[in-house]
């Protein structure tokens, strides 16, 4: 199942708030027909855009990204304790790909 993470950048002068990435990693590459007459878009782009980010990495490989680990050095026996905090993506898939289909429908209700 596809993660989704997030690689804080460097916060530049002109931010209002921290600049991310979107990194979607152990997700099944798509399939796209060649020679098709319609146009495909950059859906990961456009999620993406429409969460503030720069811009999205989608893999099938795995990335860890070692900011996105809690080291709690507290620890009353003096051992570090990590803890890595991963959402439950049930489900997102199919959210991701109805929201296509309803841009796709739209976008092709205005181009007629």
């Amino acid at each position: 199942m596809a993660r989704l993470q997030i690689l804080e950048l460097p916060e530049g002068a002109d931010d209002d708030r921290p600049p991310f990435i979107l990194v979607v990693d152990q997700c099944a590459p798509q399939r796209i027909p060649l020679g098709a007459s319609t146009s495909w878009g950059d859906y990961w782009q456009d999620i993406a855009d429409k969460i503030g980010a720069r811009t999205a990495i989608v893999t099938a490989e795995t990335i860890d990204i070692p900011a996105n680990e809690i080291t709690l050095t507290e620890a009353t026996d003096g051992n570090v304790v990590r803890i890595r905090v991963e959402p439950d993506l049930a489900g997102f898939r199919e959210q991701v790909l109805d929201e296509v289909a309803r841009t796709q429908a739209d976008m092709r209700a205005v181009l007629k």
